[in-house]
């Protein structure tokens, strides 16, 4: 069924299927009239015969490393908010944190039909630099800031400091840590920063020995809260980059009877539900995920208006809740999931 044949159907206008379809203004009576058609034929315009009257595809690809990831989760919940009041069409690329997968989802889009993309990238190489220089369309990078380009990011410095200031603020003075790789800036660099910083501001010297790294999974945060806790058997609190890697911890505490808060504290950075529900509950830094999303959308939206505009950047705050795992009540507990 063509577009002819399809207003013939419908008892309207050729330009009010098209205004229909591309999120012009129609009255609330033809817009009615449309959705009945299109629910009884299914049809749809074409893609290509969009792209040919409109020059857009209405489609915006994001590209983000981990599907089952609540915090990405999120993040496009509230991208999808916004491109779906718009008219936009939602295309995702998971990349399960292999930089090869992004870098060969980026080259797709050289030969495919979209009009922007969010990345949600945790670690950029040279070649990925490289290729988003090359792209002749908007890219928004949600999660980090990147500078020359349009981003959403979090104050990952700024919480990982509250987060370890909390726990050193109740008296604790040998904290650990359990990061993930520098490479990645947001979750390892500027956390691991911003953990220093609040020992440097509580004049607790820095001690290389109780660091180490763990992978992005609750796995990795059991086998490596094991590995720090043996060799440092001192520590009094453990921040953890995120809240999986604390849950890890928090189930190696438990099976080798470390109480927490008693014995050690622990505070991480995500604000999950599973660290809101966990046999301690765990005392985290909720950042705004979900506008975070938001904002990414409309700054691709813009763009794709304004396509000569200057590269927008912003930074979202956060809030630190305290719960068990610090000694805290959680009585003020807000179950948010922005």
């Amino acid at each position: 069924m063509n577009i002819t044949e399809f207003a013939a159907y419908a008892g309207v206008s050729k330009a009010a299927v098209s205004r229909y379809f591309n999120g012009g203004y129609l009255s609330v009576e033809k817009r009615e009239r449309i959705a009945a058609a299109v629910e009884a034929t299914g049809y749809h315009p074409s893609i290509q015969a969009q792209m040919l009257r409109t020059r857009r595809a209405r489609q915006v690809l994001v590209i983000l490393p981990k599907l089952s990831s609540e915090s990405c989760a999120r993040m496009v919940e509230g991208i999808s908010d916004v491109l779906d009041q718009n008219g936009y069409h939602l295309l995702l690329v998971n990349t399960a944190n292999d930089s090869a997968k992004e870098i060969a989802a980026l080259h797709l889009l050289q030969q495919n039909t979209v009009d922007g993309v969010i990345l949600m990238a945790t670690i950029f190489t040279p070649e990925h630099r490289a290729i988003l220089a090359s792209l002749r369309l908007p890219v928004v990078i949600l999660g980090q800031q990147y500078p020359g380009g349009c981003s959403v990011s979090h104050d990952d410095r700024g919480a990982a400091r509250a987060a370890t200031a909390h726990m050193l603020a109740k008296g604790r003075r040998s904290p650990g840590f359990l990061g993930v790789t520098m490479m990645d800036r947001a979750a390892g660099l500027d956390r691991r920063r911003g953990f220093e910083d609040a020992l440097r501001e509580a004049g607790i010297p820095l001690r290389p020995g109780r660091a180490c790294v763990a992978a992005f999974n609750m796995e990795s945060g059991y086998e490596q809260a094991r590995t720090l806790l043996s060799r440092e058997p001192g520590l009094d609190c453990l921040f953890c980059a995120t809240d999986t890697i604390a849950i890890g911890a928090l189930q190696y505490c438990r099976s080798q009877g470390i109480r927490v808060p008693d014995d050690l504290m622990l505070a991480a950075v995500g604000d999950s539900l599973a660290g809101r529900v966990a046999y301690v509950p765990l005392t985290s830094v909720q950042l705004h995920y979900r506008t975070a999303g938001r904002l990414a959308a409309g700054m691709l939206l813009d763009h794709l208006a304004h396509p000569h505009a200057a590269p927008d950047s912003r930074v979202l705050d956060f809030v630190l809740r305290p719960r068990a795992s610090t000694g805290d009540s959680g009585e003020d507990e807000c179950f948010c999931t922005d």
